[in-house]
């Protein structure tokens, strides 16, 4: 398993065992198949926990089913209301991630738990007629976004070499993507900023 997936296995374990009230803002998660656009059966560990949380979906359209329909940058919930949020591949999508950070800032109990994925060097993914695809995030900038947080810890996902392997039209060989990322150890690349993205993990 790679540190990035053992981060986000952690972090989300920590969320379900230790929160009671969690939004799962655009279904990132992708554990119901009724409610959200995408079913990941990797995640199936995680449904072991919905009958002990109050686990809600939030979308800002209701084509999928989601249990809130909201927008991000004005979240209908009140002012520390929340025990946790999970914003996996959103915040590429939306127009002011500027105030999308306020906002879940704002709805957070204090000692509340935000974990966020955001993409850096992706490739462009758009759904006409559901979101666009505005921005990418280096480390700098996610720090500058997450200041108001009283801690952060960010894990980068996939190394140089295995996110241009990724990206190629070769990223759906997982052998070479293993390959590559053998490669950026033995290269002592793991702390490179020139990564696909970032697992995040915020403490209010």
């Amino acid at each position: 398993m790679t540190k990035w997936d053992i981060f986000f296995n952690e972090k989300i374990k920590q969320i379900f065992e230790n929160k009671k009230n969690i939004i799962d803002i655009g279904g990132g998660l992708r554990i119901s198949k009724q409610k959200g656009n995408r079913f990941d059966p990797k995640r199936e560990w995680i449904i072991k926990y919905l009958d002990k949380v109050n686990y809600k979906i939030l979308d800002p359209v209701a084509d999928y089913n989601p249990d809130i329909v909201g927008d991000i940058h004005n979240l209908p919930m009140g002012n520390d209301s929340t025990d946790a949020i999970i914003c996996i591949a959103v915040l590429e999508h939306i127009e002011n991630p500027f105030r999308a950070f306020d906002e879940m800032y704002r709805v957070l109990k204090k000692g509340g738990y935000c974990f966020i994925y955001v993409p850096f060097i992706y490739y462009y993914h758009a759904q006409p007629g559901y979101y666009g695809d505005f921005w990418r995030y280096t480390e700098d900038g996610v720090r500058h976004l997450s200041r108001k947080f009283a801690s952060i810890e960010i894990q980068s996902v996939r190394w140089p070499l295995e996110t241009w392997v990724f990206l190629s039209p070769f990223g759906r060989i997982k052998f070479l993507n293993t390959l590559a990322r053998k490669i950026d150890v033995l290269l002592k690349k793991q702390n490179s900023k020139q990564t696909s993205g970032y697992n995040i993990f915020l403490t209010k």
